[in-house]
């Protein structure tokens, strides 16, 4: 008589992970593998600085705290001083403002633009091609060269404007009625080309039908473009606005190249203060309350767009 043998591969299933499990198992590894690099680089590259941003809001952080390390929590203070700054709702209304003006002239003329450009004529690529230049320039170098066009004597604006009989000394950058109005035409300069792009690439994916079918209906150029083109490009509309909202709302460098924050602090936004508070007055813990108003003001606004989106959805 003999005694059946138990070998090791047919008792592996009945001591461990099922042998149907193990695949599944495998792929998870897999799937998180995947993941893993990309959430490690959230947690160091935006989950850390963003959690010692909030930290340092509540400590007394001075340049001595480099050296020491020292920076002792001083609990709502640094708040209360910003919040009871008169700059910070200055600031705060100048950002509101800016934002608001900045996509609003992006996108009315950047959809003009877009609309324009999908009727075929000569030069059509070549003119496309030249009007992403002020896109690709570094925006720094673009606020240099506008300070230089827009200065009030030896500016290329308020001599031209002089040379067809116009006042030729209108103070764009150093009146504070007229600083930010400035400020805010050169910022939607630079991203008229960003949202011409993504538009035309939208308009490119309308259905010629529902123009055909309009056109049919006797429907006008005004009332297609509202019933059959707005509708069609909302998803379009919708990532372009995000996109620029959250590129807009921080901008730093264009305002420091043309302005600084001046003259008497008429273009000094929130992202200017953080930069001021802690660069120049070396206020670490007021510049971080200031960046953590920015960050709030932005995750306010993703969760609008995600809301909306949902709400599209269904």
């Amino acid at each position: 008589m003999t005694t059946p043998t138990v070998t090791a591969r047919d008792a592996a299933p009945t001591a461990g992970v099922p042998a149907t499990a193990r695949p599944r198992h495998r792929r998870r590894l897999a799937q998180w593998g995947f993941v893993a690099p990309a959430v490690l680089f959230m947690l160091l590259f935006f989950g850390y600085p963003l959690v010692r941003n909030v930290v340092m809001s509540f400590q007394h952080y001075t340049p001595k705290t480099f050296f020491t390390g020292e920076a002792p929590l001083n609990g709502f203070d640094n708040w209360s001083a910003v919040f009871r700054d008169a700059l910070f709702g200055k600031a705060l209304w100048h950002t509101l403002v800016f934002t608001a003006g900045s996509l609003l002239g992006q996108f009315c003329a950047g959809l003009a633009l877009a609309v324009f450009f999908t009727r075929r004529f000569p030069l059509n690529g070549v003119l496309r091609s030249l009007i992403l230049l002020p896109w690709l320039v570094p925006m720094v170098v673009s606020g240099i060269v506008w300070r230089r066009i827009l200065d009030q004597d030896t500016g290329v604006l308020n001599s031209f404007l002089d040379t067809v009989g116009l006042d030729g000394h209108t103070p764009w950058l150093t009146s504070p009625h007229m600083a930010l109005l400035s400020v805010i035409l050169v910022n939607i300069w630079i991203g008229i080309p960003f949202n011409m792009v993504i538009l035309y690439g939208g308009l490119q994916e309308v259905p010629r039908e529902l123009y055909e079918a309009a056109a049919l209906d006797g429907a006008s150029g005004w009332r297609t473009f509202r019933s059959v083109t707005l509708p069609t490009l909302r998803p379009v509309i919708t990532v372009v606005l995000v996109l620029g909202f959250m590129s807009t709302v921080k901008i730093l460098d264009l305002i420091l190249a043309l302005t600084d924050g001046g003259p008497a602090d008429a273009t000094q936004t929130l992202g200017t203060l953080t930069y001021q508070n802690s660069f120049v007055r070396l206020d670490f813990g007021a510049g971080a309350v200031v960046g953590n108003v920015l960050i709030l003001i932005s995750a306010v606004f993703a969760v609008f767009y995600l809301r909306a989106n949902r709400t599209e959805g269904k």
